[in-house]
């Protein structure tokens, strides 16, 4: 058996988390154009609206990535997944054109969500837009998880460059050359980029298709349909849960003592922790692709994990408890001295959050190369309950401050669903050392 060692893990698991940390340049970005046309208010209301409904859409396909890093194995594999890939895709693509019928739109933007009608008119062009989107995402990641497999995660990383660097140009161009609403520019430069990453993960695939093509005929392997749809099925309801809970947390922040501050700050700290969850999240791909067929490296990548986790929160808590903070959210974020000192306890509370996240991909990684998914969904159902649990009492019972409140949600809800997860990772990781003894 092959020692896989820190160096290993790292060189494997820096790219895919490069790529995470890229993707989160986008919305700053993107933010940063769209201010600076005509009507910001409205048409940064109207992007982030159009951009939340395209997230939610695309949650079934987000998993792809998982899928294809855990069951491409040859080429009979590939094309089952790939041909499943579209059936999900299309069937995406359609829902988004049935929103897309004025009256349904009107509905849902004006009777649901109650948009202005300037907002729901910038909305509606937005998410025409983006109809490429969840396609394209799909795409790119099924692709992308069978270069993690063959341990291409480099390409990975230029993909989302390729993406990067056509959203920007995009975004330029029609920023300094069009008289297009700021809302159509956003959503027109972020499909562009999805698009151009698809197609480069697709040629970047294309010596692995070939090689995966031509061995292993003879002993291909009998992954069905049915077992594809029972694998993949609890992930995309993993992702709707999980996407699901954020309108929510904004209801309830809404209704919370210190409500307009709280949800100025919130995105600003989220974006703060992204960073460092991001790290963590791409880590479920690591543990899925160098954990071996009979979980031979699970001590070196568990071992990895446990220093990843508790340096990433270690870093986000000595920025919440020196004057770092103070740089990144009042110099570089904006905010008024008073706002800077509003967030300094929510994200002492929240520094715990990379780590928490490193372990739940951790864990999400075996239980997905052992296709026991199930508990995946019910660990995040477990999660969304307490979260909300948590905001209905804190709120409306002890009367705390509503970003408070989320932060505390959030932790709690976390820290739950890693303990339901231990069972079933503990009862495979039991296995490994009963084999090895």
């Amino acid at each position: 058996m092959e020692f896989l060692s820190n160096k290993k893990i790292f060189k494997f698991w820096l790219p895919l988390a490069a790529t995470w940390l890229m993707m989160s340049l986008e919305g700053p970005f993107l933010a940063a154009i769209i201010a600076r046309l005509v009507d910001p208010k409205y048409n940064l209301a109207a992007y982030a609206v159009a951009f939340s409904f395209a997230l939610i859409i695309e949650a079934p396909v987000i998993m792809m990535m998982s899928a294809s890093t855990a069951l491409v194995k040859d080429y009979s594999s590939f094309k089952k997944l790939r041909n499943f890939n579209f059936i999900i895709s299309g069937l995406i693509t359609a829902i988004m054109l049935v929103i897309l019928i004025p009256s349904v739109f009107d509905y849902i933007a004006i009777d649901l969500i109650n948009l202005n009608a300037e907002v729901e008119k910038l909305t509606y062009k937005a998410f025409f837009v983006l109809l490429p989107w969840p396609g394209a995402i799909g795409y790119r990641r099924f692709y992308q998880g069978i270069m993690i497999r063959n341990n291409l995660t480099k390409r990975v990383a230029y993909g989302t460059i390729v993406r990067l660097l056509t959203m920007s140009l995009s975004a330029i161009i029609l920023y300094n050359f069009t008289i297009l609403d700021g809302a159509v520019i956003g959503a027109s430069s972020l499909s562009a980029g999805v698009i151009a990453e698809a197609i480069a993960s697709r040629f970047m695939s294309n010596g692995i298709l070939a090689k995966i093509k031509n061995e292993n005929l003879s002993s291909e392997s009998n992954l069905s349909y049915n077992e594809i749809i029972n694998f993949y099925y609890p992930l995309a309801l993993t992702s709707l849960i999980g996407l699901g809970v954020h309108p929510m947390v904004t209801f309830f922040i809404g209704q919370s003592r210190m409500s307009l501050e709280s949800l100025a700050v919130l995105p600003v700290i989220n974006s703060l922790v992204f960073i460092f969850r991001s790290l963590g999240l791409s880590y479920q791909e690591v543990g899925i692709a160098l954990i071996g067929d009979k979980g031979e490296h699970y001590t070196q990548l568990a071992s990895f994990a446990k220093k990843l986790g508790l340096t990433l929160a270690a870093v986000l808590l000595i920025i919440a408890l020196t004057p770092i903070s103070k740089i990144w959210f009042s110099n570089i974020s904006g905010l008024s001295d008073l706002l800077t000192d509003f967030v300094k306890i929510p994200v002492i509370i929240i520094a715990i959050m990379p780590a928490l996240t490193v372990l739940i991909s951790f864990q999400r990684s075996l239980l997905v190369t052992f296709k026991n998914t199930t508990p995946i969904t019910f660990a995040t159902i477990i999660e969304v309950s307490v979260i909300i649990l948590t905001l209905f009492v804190s709120i409306k019972i002890f009367d705390l401050t509503g970003v408070t409140s989320a932060m505390i949600a959030f932790i709690l809800g976390r820290i739950c669903a890693v303990v339901y997860l231990s069972f079933p990772f503990n009862k495979i990781t039991n296995h490994f050392k009963t084999s090895s003894e």
